[in-house]
């Protein structure tokens, strides 16, 4: 079946693979490393029995049609800083993730740096990845309860929980990368996704993206307070948009150039 629908989605346009037309990683104008995720299919959600799984994890088979970029690190204070003027996390150092902001920051952040001049010369468009879109990122072709596999025996090389974080976040990419060398996608800061959170999120399976009208939103990847099993692929919390804690930070998605693209716009305070 997923065969079959990518092969519908290639015949009608609406899947555009980019391999050899686009550089796999960018540096952008405030240093962001980026790399270009290909278009494919995944199973989304946890099997049944796997430890620590929760009932919004509802497995679902869902196809990503277009490439897009995502961050290779969580947004780092110099990085937000450079782009707002402001650094509002609770620890203050420059080479961490930026903590202490919403959803609401996330996207305001995405939107300015969309419209620095550079990025804007280069056509660059900056958003928050959709929920499908970071579990895909992080799973990597894997089908485990982390990227590195099944049990927690790896988890120090790759993520930092609430067992090894001695209570704070600490620098970005300290911890090994995934196969698309993305570090940071279990632990450090929790990372808020475009999406409204939905306990079912079996909708759609082509570039599945809820509404934005509700005041919940997902937040993914666990964080430096969270128990090994909140930082799974599979993971999912759902707060409202206006929280924001030491452990809550994001990672930036950009979309492939073009015209037509533009920067989500973030609702009024």
């Amino acid at each position: 079946m997923r065969f079959v629908l990518l092969c519908i989605l290639l015949a009608s346009g609406s899947m555009t693979p980019v391999y050899g037309q686009h550089p796999k990683a960018i540096t952008n104008s405030i240093g962001m490393k980026l790399v270009l995720i290909h278009p494919g299919f995944f199973t989304m959600g946890s099997p049944d029995g796997e430890i620590g799984r929760q009932q919004d994890e509802t497995a679902h088979e869902v196809t990503i049609s277009k490439s897009y970029y995502l961050g290779v690190y969580e947004v780092t204070q110099e990085q937000y800083e450079r782009v707002t003027g402001e650094n509002p996390s609770e620890f203050k150092e420059a080479k961490h993730p930026v903590n202490m902001v919403n959803w609401h920051d996330a996207v305001s952040f995405c939107t300015k740096l969309s419209g620095m001049p550079a990025e804007k010369t280069g056509g660059r468009v900056y958003r928050l990845p959709t929920e499908a879109e970071w579990e895909y990122a992080c799973r990597s072709t894997s089908t485990t309860s982390y990227g590195f596999g099944d049990t927690s025996e790896s988890f120090d090389e790759y993520c930092w929980s609430e067992e090894n974080s001695d209570g704070k976040t600490h620098p970005a990419g300290e911890k090994k990368a995934n196969r698309r060398g993305l570090h940071d996608m279990h632990g450090n800061v929790f990372e808020w996704c475009q999406d409204e959170y939905l306990r079912d999120p079996a909708i759609g399976m082509a570039d599945p993206k809820k509404s934005i009208q509700d005041t919940f939103r997902v937040l993914r990847g666990g964080g430096w307070t969270a128990g090994v099993s909140h930082c799974r692929s599979a993971s999912r919390w759902g707060p409202t948009w206006k929280l924001s804690t030491p452990a809550i930070g994001f990672r930036a998605a950009m979309s492939l150039p073009s015209k037509e693209s533009e920067p989500e716009a973030a609702p009024s305070k």
